[in-house]
């Protein structure tokens, strides 16, 4: 679309939590100095951490899990395309997308001044053998439903695994130090809270119907020990629990070499019997992104901790497309988002230096369902090089867990600034 009030375009690619985000912070700090556009290949911001609840309620998730943006981001005059982005040309700063509304439409070009990658990622069911005809995942709406209308209509009472495949992060955050001698470790997968919650799920669903209970489940990781970003003494508390309650534990498998009707096979090896197989695959980039030079090994986007490009300083990412975004995780890119508004008020000569210049303190902040009206909060930074390790387990973060939706709802998007600090202390105070 042409612009010719002359001011500067501020280009958001993607539109759910992170990009949604981003387009509201630059305006908050910004104010009216540059033209803020939001391109997504979807109306709608999908909310994703709300699907395993619907599913094991029997309720289908299409109908409460989604949020039409147009409306939202036209009250803070932000334009919306709905298009797909094909390619990106770092040294013109152009973009080019398809509009996403029909099939067969043409390619249009799209110029930047500033560009923010808050795309996400693709998840590569595709690349797992066997997952269309026997796999499962709670990952989006469709596969939620499918896994809704198996479990009541299907489920013949056979073992249920649920875990993740391996994921390939690459090169793009080495060497950043959030945390006194700390780093971004690497990661063998993307993100393991939803597993964990899943498995909890899953047991206080068949134990409601008669089915068994944790004994029917297991839970599998790539890695040494599941869930490791929550921190050793966190993760201890929860297989100490998981083991109590009777689940099944299986670390190290590698990666997923392939599914079958009847049970799942592991690169180390082995093959765990299963009727159902939940799975959470690898996270990896949209395609055009890979070889941009604005990108790491594997194609995401490389930023400092002030999530700007070293090299290229008008490009800004967030959220799962970023490389420093590990493990993929909400409240990460949540933090972001700030971040990448208040540098761009600073660039726009809004926003103090100070105030602007702080750099990224990844902290683990994550809410999982456990069935039975209870939750986990967990709360920590010590996979980074900081010192917080909590677990909360209860009703509390339940609340929190189901008012959080509603309160998002109710905000368009915008999470206040005391949201997250309130959380945690309703959570770790309870």
């Amino acid at each position: 679309m042409p612009h010719y009030d002359g001011r500067p375009d501020v280009l958001i690619l993607g539109g759910n939590f992170a990009g949604l985000a981003c387009a509201q912070k630059v305006r908050q700090y910004l104010g009216g100095k540059a033209r803020i556009t939001v391109i997504d290949r979807k109306s709608y911001l999908l909310f994703i951490p709300n699907i395993p609840a619907d599913v094991f309620e029997d309720r289908n998730p299409a109908l409460h899990q989604r949020m039409d943006l147009v409306p939202i981001l036209a009250k803070d005059d932000i334009d919306f395309i709905h298009g797909e982005v094909t390619a990106v040309d770092i040294a013109a700063r152009n973009v080019t997308f398809r509009p996403a509304e029909r099939g067969g439409a043409e390619d249009h070009v799209e110029h930047y001044d500033y560009v923010i990658f808050a795309l996400g990622a693709r998840l590569a069911y595709d690349r797992i053998e066997g997952f269309a005809e026997h796999g499962h995942t709670v990952s989006d709406l469709y596969h939620g439903e499918k896994l809704r209308r198996y479990l009541n209509t299907r489920y013949a009472g056979g073992p249920i695994a649920i875990g993740s495949a391996r994921f390939h992060q690459g090169d793009g955050a080495d060497g950043l130090e959030p945390y006194p001698g700390g780093s971004i470790p690497r990661a063998l997968a993307a993100c393991e809270g939803p597993p964990v919650e899943v498995m909890m799920s899953m047991a206080t669903w068949l134990k409601d119907r008669k089915l068994g209970g944790p004994e029917n489940v297991t839970v599998f990781t790539p890695a040494p020990m599941i869930a490791e970003d929550a921190g050793e003494d966190v993760v201890k508390q929860l297989l100490t629990l998981a083991t109590k309650m009777g689940f099944n534990y299986w670390n190290n498998t590698q990666d997923i070499t392939r599914l079958t009707a009847d049970a799942i096979e592991f690169a180390d090896g082995r093959t765990l019997p299963a009727e159902v197989k939940i799975i959470f695959p690898d996270w990896v980039p949209h395609d055009f992104v890979k070889g941009l030079p604005v990108s790491d090994s594997e194609g995401f986007i490389k930023t400092d901790l002030l999530m700007r490009n070293p090299d290229h300083p008008e490009v800004f990412a967030c959220g799962d497309c970023a490389a420093v975004t590990v493990p993929k995780l909400g409240a990460i890119g949540h933090q972001q988002s700030d971040i990448i508004g208040l540098q761009l008020g600073k660039i726009f000569g809004a926003v103090e230096a100070e105030k602007a210049d702080v750099p990224l303190k990844p902290e683990v902040l994550c809410i999982g369902d456990m069935g039975d009206g209870k939750a986990f909060w967990i709360h920590s930074n010590s996979w980074f090089g900081g010192d917080r390790q909590i677990l909360k387990m209860g009703r509390v973060p339940y609340f929190l867990k189901m008012r959080y939706r509603d309160m998002f709802f109710a905000a368009d998007g915008k999470v206040p600034a005391w949201g997250l600090d309130a959380a945690a202390l309703i959570a770790e105070g309870h």
